[in-house]
């Protein structure tokens, strides 16, 4: 195991951190000096000149089963760090205590970037990067458990896009996480296969959690809240890989009412203010076991690319289809909310009574299939087909939707090694 900053000393005792470790067999005065706080200047970041050299150094020289144990501290970091060995961990003291901030960013497109199978960060937190926090990209088995990823500033267009970023990754395990701030996405996992996101708190993102052209996904557990869409399940048009088969399960989604702040043009500024749920496009997914409470808008959308406003704009692969197919919608709890519809729903408060119900469907289907297969089984839930094939003119509440797939999706298994956590009840 290979930790960075040994060799930084305590104020007044001339101690570094690997005697400090050694004094804890020593003598009391020994222990008492180790016991002071690490120096920090004037804005709270730890005095340790050569810290991102040394854990750069060790992220290039890192080999198979490595780990890299970064000690407690906010540390100031002016460019990106990249990690390519497989087999690799990155471990901090908690979210709380080992802070990787760059807000001093001067270059790099990421906080972190990694191309190495078997990979595996957690215990703590990456702030204030110029792009993406951090980005797991074309590698298989990856790990980010108890990871915050942080805009410390606030909700900015000029934040980094996403929080937690795996992409084009097999077998994907998020638990635990914390994401706040992002531009798009607080996590975003996309074209990736085989994935479970649980346990993790979302909050004042463009989306909380997004799951975008990704196959066999298990998303629950999870708390959604404050931001503008909690979950959003999308495949869009302009990528190689479609999507399909999520299950959204036993989650916490309320007053996700956060007004948009995604960069122009980007496929989340087209996410009203108020959305809980969000299918767009997307295939073979279940929305079941929720508490959804208090989304202005709805607090479950189920939409086709035409609905987004970008129909025309991209470029569409061959293979994708725009039509949101086999949605199944049971066993919800919801609250409130409908109440103050984004502007493209808004005309049809009045409609539905002042306030749009549980469930909105556009109502766009695919004219190659004889139906699409949405089934909405869940007492005292209603759903409106708003019609948007028509311009509105007659979106009505929709009754025929009770219904149920013949065959419930399997939940995602991943390979044991993932799923073991060194460091239960942290």
């Amino acid at each position: 195991m290979t930790r960075i900053g040994d060799r930084r000393k305590m104020p007044g005792k001339g101690l570094s951190i690997l005697s400090c470790w050694a004094a804890l067999a020593l003598a009391p005065a020994m222990i008492a000096g180790c016991a002071r706080a690490p120096e920090t200047d004037a804005q709270g970041f730890t005095i340790e000149p050569d810290f991102e050299k040394s854990l750069q150094q060790r992220l290039l020289d890192a080999k198979p089963g490595e780990v890299i144990d970064i000690p407690a501290g906010k540390y100031a970091l002016s460019r990106s760090l990249s990690l390519a060995a497989n087999g690799v961990t990155i471990r901090g003291q908690g979210m709380d205590k080992t802070v990787l901030s760059f807000a001093r960013q001067i270059s790099g497109a990421e906080g972190m970037l990694v191309t190495g199978d078997d990979f595996t960060i957690e215990d703590l937190a990456i702030e204030d990067s110029k792009g993406d926090a951090l980005k797991i990209n074309g590698v298989r088995n990856s790990v980010i458990r108890r990871v915050r990823a942080e805009w410390t500033g606030g909700a900015k267009s000029s934040n980094g896009a996403y929080g937690l970023y795996p992409v084009q990754v097999t077998n994907v395990l998020i638990e635990g996480a914390v994401v706040k701030g992002a531009s798009d996405a607080g996590i975003y996992v996309g074209q990736s296969t085989n994935v479970i996101v649980r346990n993790n708190r979302a909050t004042g993102n463009v989306a909380g959690i997004e799951i975008e052209n990704s196959t066999g996904a298990d998303v629950y557990r999870n708390v959604a809240s404050g931001n503008t869409g909690g979950i959003l399940v999308f495949n869009l048009p302009d990528l190689p890989v479609p999507g399909s088969r999520t299950r959204i399960f036993q989650n916490r989604v309320e007053s996700n009412n956060h007004v948009n702040f995604a960069a122009a043009g980007s496929a989340v500024s087209s996410v009203p203010a108020g959305s809980g749920v969000i299918v767009n496009s997307n295939d073979m997914i279940e929305i079941f076991d929720n508490d959804l409470k208090n989304n202005d808008t709805a607090n479950v959308i189920i939409s086709s690319y035409y609905s987004t406003g970008f129909d025309g704009k991209r470029g569409m692969a061959a293979a994708y289809d725009p039509f949101p197919e086999d949605i199944f919608v049971t066993g919800n709890r919801f609250e409130g909310g409908g109440t103050n519809p984004g502007a493209r729903y808004a005309p049809l408060k009045a409609m539905a009574g002042g306030a749009l119900p549980a469930v909105v469907w556009d109502g766009f289907v695919n004219p190659a299939r004889k139906t699409p297969a949405i089934c909405v089984r869940n007492p005292g839930a209603q759903v409106l087909n708003a019609d948007a094939p028509g311009k509105f003119a007659k979106a009505r509440l929709d009754t025929g939707l009770d219904c149920a797939p013949a065959t419930r999706l399997p939940a995602i298994a991943l390979p044991a090694a993932m799923t073991k956590d060194g460091r239960p009840g942290r």
